[in-house]
């Protein structure tokens, strides 16, 4: 076993639940929380602790090399990188198109808003092809579904950069969106394979901050390449972004499924890390996994929970400001204050001030408030102690808002302006970590599918007000 493994070798006994309660919670939540505070267990329980040595490990890792539990943390880490680098690109290439949209325009002799259907179309296929990337890991494995989906992705990508006229650039600009969406809606499920559960928060921290801060960056770097350069070369900027990102997939990827439920004799050996990343390890051992139709059905399963669906819901009325202000804003920036691309572009370092600072406070905040929990409630986590970081959110989001709105209107300066936005984007990402954690501990056996389901949500909710 590595070195870094962050587990105990030797199990220590401790005191209070019992033996089943802990091996429970490999597979599903229990009634009463998860046990995470290693006090509270019964004198015969023998569980592996985290290095502090009072921390139980949920799941409870095998003692197979292979389990991604018992990857080094540089590995897992690097992996995580990986996946928040193509979680980053949908995004930040959807918003890079709402600052060509003038010059597109001018070439192709139509009007803006006839070049912003393909923006819009982009945006709806992230979220969609998050969720089909998800039902297609559950079958065919998760490398193989990334690596395949960012080939793809690269090939629309140059597509869109290289095209000529408006009906070749919009087919490739959409399905650019479908297949750039993989890793955006299956992070929670990479996340969930390699990390315990008293990991989650800080892991979904920075996950998120990927998803939050591509598309503010896309509009700062467009902004300053339109200065002097084409509409194409953000596109190609793009474009090289998704190569980095595949060629890092082909090195460092690596299949993070892992059945629990299988002896270490049992589970499928690993051979070779291309046959992996092509998807015929996988494919060889596909009984060992969901069938093809169950794997369809998965998403529709999770979606139908009523939790899940108003979770979903409430997150997608929240993130629809969002996408709302950042495809506006840059209206009443040139009307009100006569601003022009570079100054727009500036504008633009608010939010992502915000996002770094909530992803810095994040860090620390949401596990402070699961051990609060874990305090008030005798050793257990419940999954409901996530949401408790709405009400630290909630004011940023009211005042943040409310803010803008008067801003915009009254034609304040616009440093307030510039508060307001980066307020209510601080609002969000507290917001969108506390939801993801949430979802995950509560259905731990859904992982890809509530996670898949929240990228929905939140690109349905641009979709409805681009």
């Amino acid at each position: 076993m590595d070195p870094n493994h962050s587990v105990e070798k030797a199990p220590r006994t401790i005191t209070r639940s019992t033996q089943a309660d802990v091996e429970a919670s490999n597979t599903q939540v229990p009634q009463d929380g998860y046990i995470l505070d290693a006090t509270q267990l019964a004198p015969d329980v023998s569980v592996k602790l985290a290095h502090d040595g009072q921390t139980v490990l949920i799941p409870q890792p095998s003692e197979d090399p292979d389990d991604p539990l018992n990857w080094s943390q540089s590995k897992k880490h690097i992996l995580l990188a990986v996946v928040c680098a193509c979680t980053f690109l949908p995004d930040y290439g959807s918003v890079t198109g709402a600052i060509t949209l003038i010059p597109q325009a001018a070439e192709y002799g139509i009007t803006p808003d006839e070049v912003n259907h393909s923006q819009s179309g982009n945006q709806f296929m992230v979220g969609a092809g998050g969720v089909v990337a998800v039902m297609l890991s559950a079958y065919f494995g998760r490398l193989p579904v990334l690596f395949w989906f960012m080939v793809v992705a690269m090939a629309t990508a140059a597509g869109q950069a290289g095209s000529h006229g408006f009906n070749g650039f919009f087919a490739p600009r959409v399905l650019n969106g479908f297949f750039a969406g993989a890793a955006q809606g299956s992070g929670l499920m990479f996340i969930k394979d390699m990390f315990f559960l008293h990991e989650h928060a800080r892991k979904i921290n920075i996950w998120q901050a990927s998803v939050i801060l591509s598309p503010y960056l896309g509009p700062v770097l467009a902004s300053f390449m339109l200065t002097r350069l084409s509409w194409r070369w953000p596109f190609w900027i793009y474009t090289i972004e998704t190569g980095i990102c595949l060629l890092a997939v082909i090195i460092w990827g690596d299949e993070t499924y892992y059945d629990r439920r299988l002896p270490e004799e049992k589970q499928p050996p690993r051979v070779s890390h291309l046959l992996r990343l092509v998807g015929v390890e996988q494919w060889r051992s596909r009984r060992l996994r969901n069938g093809f139709l169950e794997a369809m059905m998965r998403p529709l399963k999770t979606i139908s929970r009523p939790v899940v669906l108003l979770t979903n819901f409430y997150y997608m009325c929240t993130f629809a400001w969002v996408v709302g202000i950042n495809a506006t804003l840059a209206l009443f920036l040139t009307s009100l204050y006569g601003f022009g691309p570079k100054q727009t572009g500036l504008f633009f370092l608010a939010p992502i001030l915000a996002t770094i600072l909530a992803e810095a406070g994040g860090h620390y905040l949401h596990d402070a408030l699961a051990r609060l929990s874990i305090r008030r409630h005798r050793g257990r986590l419940e999954p409901e102690a996530r949401l408790t970081v709405i009400y630290t959110a909630l004011p940023f989001l009211l005042a943040g808002l409310v803010l803008l709105g008067f801003a915009l209107e009254r034609g304040w300066h616009y440093m307030l302006a510039a508060l307001a936005w980066g307020l209510y984007v601080f609002g969000t990402m507290v917001v969108s970590v506390g939801v993801s954690a949430y979802l995950l501990d509560a259905y731990p056996g859904e992982a890809g599918e509530v996670g898949a389901w929240i990228n929905f949500a939140r690109t349905a909710g641009g979709f409805i007000v681009a």
